[in-house]
């Protein structure tokens, strides 16, 4: 399922992996699943909350998470999933510590409102702030042995209509700041978000208006040289029946007597002693099935057309609950995906 697609994926020195998507595509959910996949076997990962919706917490059945980073999971086979919800106010006052050696005043400033009032003059600042936080999470070294503290980080980005402009925001940034410590953080965060360590991941169902979001994306990231990485086909649900009785059921060829005559030999139109009118409720369910997935076929064409890897997660059929998690990370990594 989805491994023919996905064979070409090469993530090689990907650690920052932004992954984006139409709202009701389950973003948040795949953004954890990739962060236990990736994580698998022993490593670290640092799954990243920039929107304070919380999403993390819920979908881990945890508390809502503080502004500090702690472990929320274990991955299959050993290795640590880290989270962290990101507060925009609370990395204004990391950013006046680190640049300025204001955190005491920033608190301050924050009781008057100034900080919020920076935010709101220049909103993309408030986004910079996140993007920084997540960057430097990225490049943050072990000071005892020089190695990566993260293996990679996952961020669960704003939906597909925001996320070049959140994405590229520091360029805007750059370009009001020329000089000083604002440009040079700005330069760095857009040093990591525009490199070979970063890949913008893409969240859609097989329906005409998510396909479309997912194409503009990746068109818009194309546009603006900030990197695609994969498309990840969310609630995929089995065919069901064999190709050739959903293409007859799907061009009008499908033989309700014989299906009748079936019905009634396997037994289970006992009752009613008449499989003929069973038998016509189930071909236009058949129908309406074989109708389903040859639009779905269609829309999985369309999204092979920008050449970008595909990997197909299942439909839950008791929701995306944290077991549920477990067999999308599963799937994604028998896909290659981690």
């Amino acid at each position: 399922m989805g491994t023919r697609d996905a064979q070409d994926t090469d993530w090689e020195g990907v650690r920052l992996h932004v992954v984006s998507g139409k709202g009701g595509t389950g973003k948040t959910t795949v953004a954890a699943a990739l962060a236990l996949a990736l994580a698998a076997g022993g490593r670290k990962v640092l799954l990243v909350e920039v929107e304070g919706r919380q999403g993390i917490a819920q979908i881990f059945d945890l508390p809502p998470l503080p502004y500090e980073e702690r472990k929320i999971a274990v991955a299959p086979d050993g290795g640590d999933v880290y989270a962290l919800a990101i507060d925009p106010e609370a990395a204004m006052l990391d950013y006046l510590e680190m640049f300025y050696g204001m955190k005491r005043m920033g608190k301050a400033l924050t009781r008057i409102g100034v900080v919020d009032f920076a935010t709101t003059i220049a909103p993309g600042l408030r986004d910079v702030l996140v993007t920084g936080k997540t960057s430097e999470a990225v490049r943050r070294r072990d000071p005892r042995t020089g190695a990566r503290v993260y293996d990679a980080v996952v961020m669960d980005a704003p939906p597909t209509g925001r996320i070049v402009r959140f994405l590229n925001v520091t360029q805007e940034i750059a370009g009001l700041a020329r000089v000083g410590p604002i440009r040079h953080h700005a330069d760095l965060v857009r040093g990591v978000l525009t490199s070979p360590e970063t890949a913008v991941h893409f969240v859609t169902l097989l329906e005409e208006m998510p396909v479309q979001e997912t194409l503009d994306g990746i068109a818009e990231l194309r546009e603006t040289k900030l990197p695609v990485g994969g498309i990840f086909i969310n609630m995929v649900r089995p065919a069901g029946l064999p190709d050739t009785a959903l293409e007859a059921a799907f061009q009008g060829r499908f033989d309700t007597a014989e299906l009748a005559a079936g019905l009634k030999a396997s037994g289970l139109a006992e009752r009613t002693g008449d499989a003929g009118p069973l038998a016509e409720a189930l071909a236009k369910e058949i129908a309406e099935h074989a109708r389903r997935v040859e639009l779905e076929n269609q829309e999985r064409e369309t999204l092979a057309s920008v050449g970008t890897p595909r990997y197909d997660l299942p439909l839950l059929p008791d929701g995306a609950d944290l077991a549920g998690l477990y067999e999308l990370a599963e799937a994604l990594r028998a896909q290659g995906a981690a």
